[in-house]
């Protein structure tokens, strides 16, 4: 990939920039270990994309809400009725996910180089918690939101594009999702590169299964850095 024409990098946040699957199983375990429930991790984050991606594909709601749909729903399909507190596990956690050990060096490596930004299926305010940690000025950060839609719609990637107001040429999205990133990213043109945080193990995790093709593969965002800004 020839780097030099790129003066922005768009990135997905969870996934790949926070270890979201970490977080999301952490999430999940605090509720169904205590009731015996012991699914293994795999069965227990493809559970949650097979979950999530309907919810989110019908009326906008805040992400928030989603994943208090999602923590209910999955409890019912574990046979119990969750209670308020154990509904909002995952979107009480999501601000305290952490980061990739490598996300915050090769985000900085990345930032001498280039202009920075997100296009994340978040709330405002559950961003900032993931944003504090990560420690990053983003020049743009497009949320959910502030869209009323949820990738893999195409309309945030319209929206930050407009609000870049760079040509579409000059962008490269960064992502770990194939379904919700590098698809949508793909039919506008953009140029994409998978950050496979999963690289080595079997299934899509957390996210649903997709077969698009990005234009580089790297199993970390350390290794982007080092290819793009060394």
């Amino acid at each position: 990939m020839n780097f030099s024409r790129f003066s922005v990098l768009t990135f997905d946040c969870y996934g790949t920039l926070i270890d979201w699957e970490s977080g999301i199983l952490a999430a999940l375990r605090s509720v169904l270990e205590p009731r015996g429930i012991r699914p293994p991790d795999d069965d227990l984050l493809a559970r949650f994309a097979e979950t999530e991606a309907p919810i989110q594909e019908g009326p906008f709601r805040s992400y928030r809400e989603v994943l208090d749909l999602t923590m209910a729903a999955l409890c019912r399909r574990f046979g119990f009725e969750p209670r308020a507190d154990e509904a909002t596990a995952l979107s009480r956690s999501l601000p305290t996910w952490p980061p990739f050990p490598d996300t915050v060096s090769a985000l900085r490596q990345l930032a001498r180089r280039y202009d920075l930004g997100v296009i994340s299926n978040v709330d405002d305010d559950l961003f900032a918690g993931s944003a504090a940690q990560l420690g990053i000025d983003f020049k743009w950060v497009v949320t959910a939101q502030q869209v009323g839609s949820y990738k893999p719609a195409r309309t945030n990637f319209h929206r930050a594009l407009e609000r870049i107001g760079r040509p579409w040429d000059e962008v490269l999205h960064c992502a770990q999702s194939l379904f919700h990133d590098v698809t949508p990213a793909r039919t506008l043109g953009l140029a994409t590169v998978w950050v496979n945080r999963r690289h080595g193990r079997p299934g899509g995790g957390a996210t649903p299964a997709s077969t698009a093709v990005p234009d580089l593969e790297v199993p970390d965002l350390a290794t982007l850095a080092n290819l793009a800004a060394p």
